[in-house]
């Protein structure tokens, strides 16, 4: 198989570097010069390349805009305190996203390609890695079926691709988040757990609605019985109370089991606290605020890290918290960003180094 040197490289005639305003960074909005690419076809990934970004071509009976097989993931990297670029554990979303590809019945995609290709892209575009507190390079890596036939069967062939967009803080103002209680976001046995396109063009309505209302997002609850809270929008979901830190688990396959997440369960044990994953009712959370015991809540994802919530509505119940007294997300944000910034010991191996 194809190692880290076999990649063929074309290069851009000339950076877009040089115009671009690295203080003003929206999310999502900027890419760098170059993109990787590779081929699946005859049950084998051939063809690693990297090219200059810029459109794709394919015909409309391509198999992805028909059927959905498309999964994709969220990835950071950093510039360290000594200079040298590093992602924030790329391994464990290579597992996710072949966990992705597995239920929507698609070809892993190996290491040599996964992490030798973000590996290869990230040295070429290594000054894009903003230096400002709180950026990061945002890493895209995704694949999707390009059958170029109409009919409901996996394609023969799909590309895998990884773009890379430059990004700032994601300024999350403390959140207002409406408890949903009506769509369905994932049932057990479903694609919950997938990082599937789909599973996000199912969110953008009921977002929509919890934004009418005045809310940020919405928290999913079960599919059956509406009671048992899931994840937000973009976000898995953290509860401190009695003390405790609590978060949904992931036994029924409901919700993504986030990279964040787990770093933030693993930070919180380092603490000193104790963390319970679990189911939690809605009418637990609210039982445990109006008896003083719910004192934080906040969601945890790449984009933002950590976001705090500062309103949970759950039908008429509204609880507020303060979101300059949240003293665990504070911490937990605090030691996550030292860890990825490189002023902190990297105890874990989490951050690979790019050379």
């Amino acid at each position: 198989m194809h190692s880290h040197e076999d990649i063929k490289i074309t290069k851009v005639a000339s950076s877009k570097i040089q115009g671009m305003d690295f203080s003003h960074l929206p999310f999502g909005k900027y890419f760098t010069d170059h993109m990787f690419v590779a081929e699946y076809s005859d049950g084998k990934w051939h063809s690693p390349e990297i090219v200059p970004y810029g459109p794709i071509c394919f015909e409309p009976s391509m198999a992805t805009i028909h059927y959905g097989q498309s999964i994709f993931e969220g990835i950071k990297g950093y510039r360290l305190k000594d200079g040298s670029p590093a992602v924030f554990r790329p391994f464990d979303n290579h597992k996710r996203f072949n966990r992705s590809a597995m239920r929507m019945e698609m070809p892993e995609v190996p290491e040599e390609i996964f992490i030798g290709g973000m590996k290869a892209l990230l040295a070429l575009e290594e000054n894009w890695i903003p230096t400002a507190y709180d950026h990061s390079l945002y890493i895209r890596p995704f694949m999707f079926a390009t059958d170029q036939v109409i009919g409901v069967s996996p394609s023969q062939t799909y590309k895998f691709m990884i773009i890379l967009s430059p990004v700032g803080p994601y300024y999350a103002a403390p959140m207002r988040i409406y408890v949903e209680e009506q769509f369905v976001r994932a049932a057990p046995g479903g694609v919950g757990y997938a990082k599937t396109a789909g599973n996000y063009a199912a969110s953008l309505h009921p977002a929509a609605v919890a934004k009418s209302r005045g809310y940020d997002q919405v928290l999913w609850t079960d599919a059956v019985e509406h009671k048992y809270v899931q994840e937000c929008g973009t976000m898995n979901v953290f509860f401190v109370l009695g003390g405790k830190l609590i978060t949904p688990g992931l036994e029924n396959g409901t919700i993504l089991e986030g990279v964040t997440r787990d770093s933030v369960i693993t930070v919180a044990g380092d603490m000193g606290l104790e963390v319970e994953q679990r189911e939690i009712s809605i009418d637990e959370l609210a039982d445990a605020y109006a008896n003083g015991m719910l004192t934080e809540a906040f969601g945890a994802g790449t984009a933002a890290t950590i976001a705090k919530i500062a309103e949970l509505r759950y039908k008429d119940y509204v609880m507020n918290f303060d979101p300059e007294n949240q003293p665990v997300a504070d911490q937990l944000k605090k030691t996550l960003t030292s860890i990825r910034d490189g002023e902190a010991p990297d105890n874990r191996g989490w951050m690979m180094s790019v050379k």
